[in-house]
């Protein structure tokens, strides 16, 4: 069954690229395309796609908005932002709407496909080095007064470690080495720390640690 994915984005070259090498695919299909943030969230509404490609910057509505329309929406849709990194300043809002993840629109098509059936699988598009981006661009900002999260009473020291190190990008298996303990015992960590957390995915936990204080933006 093929993940059936809607393109939102502003630009008809970018959305025609994508399609282009969708259409190659024997597993991925796309099945509409968005021109702006509220088109975006009807054809969600009336197509059901796996995934939305969504462009931050759009005419009317916007990414950030559409992303929270859609995903607090009963779709079930996942979103991941198509956004130029290096020069936006809404990815972390993206995120906080509801975001599985993000690409960068200078990454290679194959990349953007492999992340489509990451975020479709059900699973977050946060490579530790994307991550590090991601608090690398929190760095330029005023650090954030940290925010008491009452839920971080639930969980163990150890939980705390291991939330700390996802906070700074670091994979399963760099925990894993951090901390001595096995592969498998560090994805155990991040299972209970996203049930007790109520967590979505990794990105959610990023921000998690990125606002209860337990990571510094230049850490």
């Amino acid at each position: 069954m093929s993940i059936r994915v809607v393109l939102a984005d502003d630009q008809p070259l970018v959305r025609a690229a994508l399609r282009m090498v969708i259409t190659d695919t024997t597993d991925i299909e796309v099945v509409g395309e968005a021109r702006d943030g509220a088109e975006a969230v009807r054809l969600t509404g009336e197509l059901a796609p796996d995934v939305v490609v969504m462009d931050i910057r759009m005419p009317g509505t916007d990414g950030i908005e559409a992303t929270r329309l859609i995903t607090r929406g009963t779709s079930g849709a996942r979103v991941v932002v198509l956004t130029t990194f290096d020069d936006d300043d809404y990815v972390y809002g993206a995120l906080r709407a509801g975001a599985s993840g993000f690409l960068v629109k200078d990454m290679a098509l194959d990349d953007i496909l492999a992340a489509v059936r990451v975020v479709a699988a059900g699973d977050a598009l946060v490579a530790p080095s994307v991550t590090r981006r991601l608090i690398k661009e929190f760095a330029a900002r005023p650090a954030p007064e940290p925010r008491p999260r009452t839920e971080l009473r639930r969980i163990t020291d150890r939980e705390r470690e291991v939330l700390t190190l996802v906070g700074k990008g670091l994979s399963n298996t760099e925990i894993a080495d951090r901390l001595s303990i096995s592969v498998a015992t560090a994805k155990t960590y991040l299972t209970r720390l996203l049930s007790k957390l109520d967590a979505r995915d990794r990105v959610h936990l990023v921000i998690l640690a990125y606002e209860a204080g337990l990571v510094a933006p230049s850490s």
